[in-house]
């Protein structure tokens, strides 16, 4: 009846970009406390959404759809929802439009990028991937709200300035050569209970 694949190794993918886009409009309406609380569930879709997935036998199309369907929504998730947030919370002139587009140029090309090798690996060998190359974008979603979390033990001015390093920071780190050690089980619980102490600020900081 549809195109597309809907069961429910990819529920979470498209959870995590409903909450992005849900995000977006609380932001319009100067709401971001709520709308980093968005990305930061985002966030934890993403890192859990692959490990759903390998628990099926699934077809080489629905694979093929895994990985473009999970970066096409990483993109608007973790590249241009953070420069969203960004503009909304008060990114302008030279610096702060070079450092929002540097950002989501960095995104696109670093989701190209492992879409390609991601897809030869998986024609290549069946073991999963024990590391990555450069910062994973899903990254943000720990380091956005935390540098907001910063925001007000700081002015405006300087806050701005901070925010406009860490996007170039984090940008370069994107599509640098580093070589990121994918998380295992027990890293990743670290990381998601970091995500909901973070939440836990943002609901009291709100």
């Amino acid at each position: 009846m549809w195109i597309g694949f809907y069961n429910y190794t990819v529920i979470l993918t498209y959870l995590g970009l409903i909450s992005s886009v849900y995000g977006m409009t609380e932001a319009l309406d100067g709401r971001f406390t709520t709308a980093i609380a968005c990305l930061v569930i985002s966030g934890i879709c993403d890192m859990l959404d692959g490990k759903v997935a390998r628990t099926r036998e699934r077809t080489d199309d629905e694979k093929r759809f895994g990985i473009q369907i999970d970066s096409l929504c990483d993109l608007i998730c973790f590249g241009a929802f953070p420069a969203f947030l960004g503009y909304g919370l008060g990114l302008r002139g030279f610096w702060g439009t070079t450092a929002m587009c540097l950002y989501v140029l960095a995104a696109v090309i670093r989701l190209g990028f492992f879409n390609v090798m991601e897809e030869k690996r998986q024609q290549e060998t069946t073991e999963a991937r024990k590391h990555y190359q450069g910062l994973p974008v899903t990254s943000i979603a720990i380091i956005f709200p935390v540098v907001y979390l910063l925001r007000p033990s700081f002015g405006q001015q300087t806050y701005l300035r901070i925010l406009i390093w860490v996007m170039l920071l984090v940008a370069f780190l994107f599509v640098s050569k580093i070589k990121v050690y994918k998380p295992g089980n027990k890293m990743m619980i670290v990381i998601i209970v970091a995500g909901v102490i973070i939440l836990g600020k943002l609901l009291h900081f709100y």
